[in-house]
């Protein structure tokens, strides 16, 4: 079972594996002029694609846990709504846990230490 870390940039998403640093990429038109994830939809369905591809994601397989890391549009920090369509966003693309990180661009090693600490 693997864990993930998922950059969000305007109408693009990078997953990184975390056990092994494999990295897949996607676009997707979800982004609009005040959200990063304006376009739910759009931006659920590249992130559950994503996921379903690095093989973590299947009937008989645990859920993995995610933290998801925008990296644009947050120079005045996230809202409440913001932060929340991040958390569903992760949750409904099958993720067992979500976190979110607002910073700095974190590595892999960083990424797995937010994510193994107590939510």
């Amino acid at each position: 079972m693997a864990d993930f870390l998922a950059f969000f940039s305007k109408n693009r998403i990078e997953i990184i594996r975390l056990n092994d640093g494999r990295r897949s990429e996607g676009t997707a038109v979800f982004t609009t002029i005040r959200l990063l994830a304006g376009n739910f939809e759009e931006a659920h369905n590249l992130l559950f694609k994503l996921l379903k591809e690095s093989g973590e994601l299947g009937f008989f397989k645990r859920r993995p846990k995610l933290l998801i890391q925008p990296l644009e549009m947050i120079e005045e920090g996230l809202s409440v709504v913001e932060k929340r369509v991040f958390l569903e966003l992760g949750m409904g693309a099958g993720a067992r846990s979500v976190k979110l990180h607002v910073g700095p661009r974190l590595s892999t090693q960083e990424a797995m230490q937010l994510l193994n600490e107590d939510l």
